[in-house]
């Protein structure tokens, strides 16, 4: 066929398809208008799953009558002026084709009446051509109806899901909008029947509830509230304890400048925080609230406006990894005692804070060494058993009871009573029974140990007697030879020895038994598919958890109750020590109440 300027219908046509894919989409761009005009309440109707009839009613500031056939003109908008004001773009949108685009798919009626004015005006529009202007009866705020939804394009609409689907994606989208603005009240309903109904929350009880709602009553009691300000940028929010992490991503909201968005390099921000605390193929949960310069983002890289481009992702990514991270180390014995579970089965539930402050100066027990990553080697059981007996002198050994009358020096974890099936400890607090599983919180505690003398660069190393020679490819031997120094600062040393021969003439002294060549290799293949320094150093804290792992006391090994007092002290000072390097939780508390209640005390 021969070179033409296609017809302008056919242009918004396809253009539509770029902004409008299902009925959520045109709810997406509706709601986001009246939340940027301005309104204080919105309400949703839909029929068919939004594919008949999506109807967005608000009480915004409505448009002038002048302007109305404007609205539906493709190009057209009221948030920017200049070049200046696309720079630094503070509303939801601007790209002026969302209106024009539903109107070439659809039958399209815009009803508005100006803030001020005692008349309402509307405006239909349908395969291209816009009415004029004619009286209506409506209240302040603006209506728009958008019906037979790709009527005109049937190749769009068989690829449209049975109306029940379409519901659900319309609602995820109108509850993530609800989530966007907690000073907005928010009505759903679907053939006349009430889907969701969510009030202005000005209050952080309403909020609660309006984010239960939406994320599920199992949310809240697994949060920690975060909220931190740095240059021009701020995070705020809610995340979930990795004890509640999830099997999909499906609990995961993010917003910038209060849009909903979606983002690479903020969703890998949120999981590198979390990495020393999830599980292998396990989602942390979250609700997180961005907030920085607008002229540090473009929010109009997407026709959907999904996905944004940073000017400076790599600060931007800096900023949130180590937020969340932060907010994950406050999470250790020694900060939780206000929040600790008020039963075995919910780990650390309710509301901690980033700002919650270390108590554990008030225990004069040393940090241990790096042995202490050993299987409670005796160097280090007599020193921890010097420290431990300071608590475990308050036991009365013969009732295994403790002395709580002077409760100021009973620590947040209590004093170690027994020991159940060589797996948990059993330790009594002032306010009930504390359980420990001692293998994964010894596990953390390693870790930790690890992981502060690698950011030391002092991680201890043994040198070999007989070096281990170790075939690799020409390559490969090059690769190890350019990033030597970055493992020497692990404690693993090597030379190249011949074209395709590298000597291992040191290796960390935790590695104990452990293949020294294999450990090569698993690192080798990991220069082999990044090629750098920083993913290498990840791969290492995977190494290192291993180790720990590897290393911590066994099950079914007895302690004495001046070592499990040790050990109940080291989780006290050692952050994130509510989680072992899998994520799973390392302690639970049943409380006195709890206890009264199994029994029927006081009935």
């Amino acid at each position: 066929m021969p070179i033409r300027i296609l017809p302008q219908q056919l242009i918004h046509q396809i253009a539509a398809g770029e902004v409008v894919e299902r009925p959520a989409s045109v709810i997406k761009e509706l709601v986001e208008n009246s939340l940027d005009a301005g309104a204080t309440q919105i309400e949703v109707d839909v029929e068919d799953g939004g594919i008949k009839l999506c109807r967005v009613r608000d009480n915004g500031c409505g448009i002038p009558k002048d302007e109305l056939v404007l609205a539906i003109t493709r190009h057209a908008t009221s948030k920017i002026a200049n070049i200046d004001d696309l720079e630094r773009v503070a509303t939801l949108g601007f790209r002026g084709e969302a209106l024009p685009s539903m109107a070439s798919v659809s039958q399209m009626r815009v009803t508005s009446r100006e803030t001020g004015s005692d008349h309402a005006y509307a405006v239909d529009a349908r395969d291209g051509s816009i009415s004029e202007p004619m009286p209506a009866a409506a209240s302040h705020g603006t209506t728009v109806e958008v019906r037979e939804l790709f009527f005109n394009v049937p190749a769009r609409r068989k690829f449209l899901k049975a109306d029940r689907t379409e519901l659900q994606h319309l609602t995820r989208q109108l509850e993530r909008l609800a989530l966007s603005r907690f000073d907005v009240g928010f009505v759903l309903r679907a053939a006349a029947r009430i889907v969701f109904n969510h009030p202005v929350a000005t209050t952080e009880q309403q909020q609660q509830q309006r984010i239960a709602a939406i994320m599920g009553d199992d949310f809240m009691p697994h949060v920690l509230h975060i909220e931190h300000q740095a240059a021009a940028m701020t995070l705020r929010g809610w995340i979930c304890l990795p004890t509640f992490a999830r099997n999909q991503p499906d609990l995961q909201y993010w917003y910038l400048n209060g849009r909903v968005m979606r983002d690479k390099v903020l969703n890998n921000a949120v999981r590198l925080g979390f990495q020393d605390v999830l599980f292998g193929g396990r989602h942390p949960a979250y609700l997180l609230y961005l907030q920085l310069d607008p002229s540090l983002v473009d929010v109009n890289a997407h026709p959907a406006k999904l996905e944004v481009r940073f000017r400076d992702g790599r600060h931007i990514h800096e900023f949130v990894h180590r937020t969340i991270e932060q907010a994950l180390r406050s999470t250790h014995a020694g900060a939780a005692t206000s929040h600790a579970p008020t039963d075995a089965t919910s780990i650390l539930a309710g509301g901690q804070s980033i700002a919650a402050q270390s108590t554990m100066s008030m225990w004069p027990m040393q940090a241990t060494s790096q042995k202490f990553a050993g299987e409670f080697s005796d160097a280090v059981r007599d020193r921890s058993t010097e420290h431990a007996h300071q608590y475990s002198a308050r036991l009365n050994t013969d009732a295994l009871k403790i002395d709580v009358n002077e409760s100021q020096f009973v620590p947040p974890l209590g004093f170690a009573i027994a020991q159940l099936h060589g797996v948990y400890i059993l330790a009594q607090h002032t306010d009930g029974l504390i359980l420990v599983d001692m293998h994964a919180a010894h596990e953390r505690v390693t870790y930790e140990h690890l992981k502060a003398a690698l950011a030391r660069g002092n991680i201890p190393m043994q040198s070999l007697l007989v070096p281990i020679a170790v075939n690799v490819t020409t390559s490969d031997a090059s690769l190890l030879e350019e990033h030597a120094a970055l493992l020497s600062k692990v404690g693993v040393e090597v030379e190249r020895h011949g074209p395709t021969s590298m000597l291992i003439r040191a290796i960390p002294v935790l590695l104990g038994r452990w293949d020294a060549s294999e450990l090569l290799q698993q690192v080798l293949g990991e220069l082999r598919e990044h090629d750098a320094s920083l993913h290498v150093e990840r791969y290492i804290d995977e190494v290192i958890g291993t180790l720990s792992c590897h290393t911590a006391v066994r099950a079914n090994r007895n302690l004495s109750i001046p070592e499990m007092n040790a050990l109940l002290r080291e989780m006290e000072r050692t952050v994130r020590s509510d989680q072992c390097v899998h994520g799973r939780p390392t302690w639970a508390r049943v409380s006195m109440q709890e206890l009264d209640r199994i029994f029927m005390r006081g009935k």
